[in-house]
């Protein structure tokens, strides 16, 4: 299976551990395809969808649509991690070019790459 950066997928995410996310629930891919096309690297890097709002930069909205989502939905890019990718089970879709820019932006911020301007004070202000 080929996974692109920005496809969201559905994912087993147990076991877990105190906030975590949990359960079989969307995510979107956000490792460089052509480095988890390659079979030495099992690993791919995932964020969480929930459909709960949130505020700030860490939770950008995503819409129904390309997506493959059903209902307006946002990132838990707090809740970055990386999964095996063996817990893949399906494809849905792939997000927009505005969601997949949000989602770099709240990547960013969250990593401390990049010297967003604003720096953590726009986490809870957006």
């Amino acid at each position: 299976m080929r996974l692109g950066r920005g496809t969201v997928v559905v994912v087993e995410l147990d076991p877990t551990l105190g906030h975590e996310q949990r359960g079989v629930r969307p995510c979107i891919v956000v490792s460089d395809p052509e480095i988890i096309a390659d079979q030495r690297f099992p690993l791919i890097c995932v964020v969480p969808i929930t459909g709960t709002p949130g505020e700030g930069l860490l939770y950008p909205t995503l819409t129904p649509g390309k997506s493959g989502l059903t209902k307006t939905s946002f990132a838990l890019i707090d809740h970055l991690r990386s999964i095996d990718k063996r817990r893949v089970r399906r494809v849905f879709g792939t997000l927009t070019a505005d969601e997949s820019a949000a989602l770099d932006e709240g990547l960013a911020m969250f990593l401390g790459l990049g010297g967003q301007a604003g720096g953590s004070d726009r986490l809870l202000n957006e």
